[in-house]
């Protein structure tokens, strides 16, 4: 799983999803030399195919479904003479990110759905059921039946699939903090880095590797800004994807690159996330003391123990100083609220 800065990231799009229809039964007698008037032998129509969105750690992003937003599943074939069936129509399945909301747009965008392991399907829309061939009809009163059903139409649903990124980690902080520097040095993405504000548009996912077989993810969420549960700028476009993250992350200037105060960010940022949700902040979180090379960082860092509770990992990010001491204490907060649970 590589994030990289070229690919675009899309986390909400629509779709209409069209299962296919039933075949239609079908009308045959049974003709035979020893039998010129055989009993009904009119085969079923098979069953239309269905439309099925499979959520996998393959995909990161809703971008395919944003060109191809229209799913049809074939129809079931028709009934046959000789008691045959038709043939059902093959399934369409739509593969789309873990942590996926399925809503129905004709319901007032009802949850119908949310993806949110490995693996899980849901069915979209449901193909038709084959009609039934005159072989069904059959009876002591009429035992030449001529009539058979049509198959039954597959459903259609016009859907609202929108993307909740589930990560161990959530990195917060302001604009220009550090993230993006901080996830690129411990994970194997390569987000945009540079020394402004708002590099960071769209969220990136790292996996953070410890040891051979053990790694977790870290998810770069664009900088926050005051006012984002308000939803300015694209303030819940960018908070939803801390929702589901188990451990925060809050990413703190100490240099006080922008005029800030770290401490002042700090608040700020906690004030962002209760506002958006209630109880946000109780999450398991930690405070990541970037840009300690500055020359008053070490003066603020004293300052800020003295404000907070909360445990404070400084480190030079793009240096590298102490990263690795970070995740480490990262993958041991996590384990900690796994054995919790």
């Amino acid at each position: 799983m590589k994030s990289t800065s070229s690919q675009r990231f899309i986390d909400k799009v629509k779709v209409r999803v069209q299962a296919g229809n039933g075949g239609n039964g079908c009308t045959s007698f049974h003709r035979a030399r020893s039998l010129p008037k055989g009993g009904p032998d009119g085969g079923d129509g098979g069953r239309g195919g269905d439309v099925i969105f499979t959520a996998t750690t393959a995909e990161q992003s809703l971008i395919a479904l944003q060109y191809l937003n229209h799913y049809e599943a074939d129809n079931g074939g028709n009934g046959m003479g000789k008691d045959r069936y038709g043939r059902n129509g093959e399934d369409v399945i739509v593969k789309i990110p873990i942590g996926s909301i399925i809503k129905d747009l004709n319901a007032d965008g009802a949850v119908l759905c949310d993806l949110d392991h490995d693996g899980q399907q849901f069915v979209a829309a449901t193909g038709g059921k084959g009609g039934r061939g005159n072989a069904h009809f059959s009876s002591s009163s009429n035992q030449a039946p001529r009539h058979c059903e049509e198959g039954l139409p597959g459903t259609e649903h016009y859907l609202e699939l929108e993307l909740k990124l589930i990560a161990d980690v959530g990195l917060v902080g302001f604009p220009n903090a550090g993230k993006s520097t901080f996830l690129g040095a411990v994970s194997n993405a390569t987000p945009e880095i540079a020394p402004y504000p708002f590099t960071t548009l769209s969220p990136h996912i790292g996996v953070v590797e410890i040891e051979e077989y053990s790694r977790f993810t870290i998810a770069d969420i664009p900088g926050l800004i005051e006012g984002a549960h308000d939803n300015i700028g694209l303030g819940h476009e960018f908070l939803r994807h801390i929702e589901r993250t188990k451990i925060i992350l809050y990413v703190l200037d100490m240099a006080g690159t922008d005029g800030r105060a770290p401490w002042d960010d700090f608040a700020a940022l906690q004030l962002e996330l209760e506002c958006y949700q209630r109880g946000m902040t109780n999450l398991p979180s930690l405070i990541l003391a970037n840009k300690m090379d500055g020359e008053t960082s070490a003066e603020n860092l004293e300052i800020l123990q003295g404000l907070t509770q909360l445990e404070i990992l400084p480190v030079c990010a793009v240096l590298g100083e102490n990263c690795e001491a970070v995740t480490k204490r990262l993958w041991a907060l996590r384990n900690e609220g796994r054995e919790s649970r």
